[in-house]
């Protein structure tokens, strides 16, 4: 596992979520891979990415097997989290039309590695 920065522990561990806007990846677009910060597991690729305008990454598609859901403590939401070694990842959401998908896995830039094409 990699050793994570206090920022990282606060979103990854406690589960807790970064500022809306503030995250690397929020308005990158660049081709490649997204992988879990904690462990490297691949999470979601590029050609899954979109602009939600939400202030998070946003992908509309997870690689299989990749990112498991959970009832969020909130009672309101889905957590999604890696699915190698738990590390909280944010939020999914259905039924939102954003993409011919109609799901949207709003990610913590924080959660998250890149590694290009």
């Amino acid at each position: 596992m990699k050793q994570l920065t206090p920022e990282e522990q606060e979103v990854i561990l406690n589960k807790g979520t970064e500022p809306a806007g503030s995250g690397q990846y929020d308005r990158f677009f660049e081709s490649g891979t997204y992988k879990c910060k904690q462990c490297g597991a691949e999470l979601y690729r590029s050609d899954d990415k979109f602009d939600a305008h939400c202030g998070w990454p946003s992908f509309d598609q997870e690689i299989a097997g990749a990112v498991k859901r959970l009832p969020d403590a909130d009672g309101l939401r889905t957590e999604i989290q890696c699915t190698k070694c738990g590390a909280h990842l944010g939020h999914v959401f259905e039924g939102e039309h954003m993409t011919d998908k109609n799901v949207r896995y709003c990610v913590n830039s924080v959660s998250l590695d890149f590694e290009k094409k």
